[in-house]
């Protein structure tokens, strides 16, 4: 098994995470979900994996979350669910999966431990270094 990560070539986060898991060596198959989608089975697979609810995963900024009528604390979360198949922006990324695990890696930093060979250090877009725990 390899490493997956779930991309927003636009988001800088994703970018670094992205950056991190080439400089461990891995070659990863990038899925670049807000084209392809969300099938409501992968989507609650890599929840589930990620041992995430909706909620947590609901990306709020730079998303149409708050128009939608999302971030008020009484959506249930089937809401949320039904909500993320229909619009991919909602979901916060990068997600990534690996043999060692699946989580949204945010702060990009929490890729290092899903990672077999972590670099000793990275220097992310904004110049900040930043190194395995």
């Amino acid at each position: 098994m390899g490493v997956t990560i779930y991309h927003n070539p636009e988001c800088g986060t994703s970018r670094n995470v992205l950056e991190i898991i080439k400089a461990s060596g891995e070659e990863p198959e990038v899925v670049l979900y807000l084209q392809r989608g969300w099938t409501r089975e992968l989507l609650a697979g890599l929840l589930s994996a990620a041992d995430l609810t909706p909620r947590q995963a609901l990306r709020t900024s730079k998303s149409p979350a708050e128009e939608l009528g999302l971030t008020d604390p009484s959506v249930d979360d089937s809401i949320l669910f039904e909500a993320m198949l229909k619009h991919p922006i909602l979901v916060n990324r990068p997600i990534v999966v690996t043999k060692k695990g699946t989580a949204l890696c945010r702060p990009s930093e929490k890729v290092f431990e899903l990672l077999e060979n972590p670099p000793e250090s990275f220097t992310k877009e904004d110049g900040e270094i930043i190194s395995p725990a």
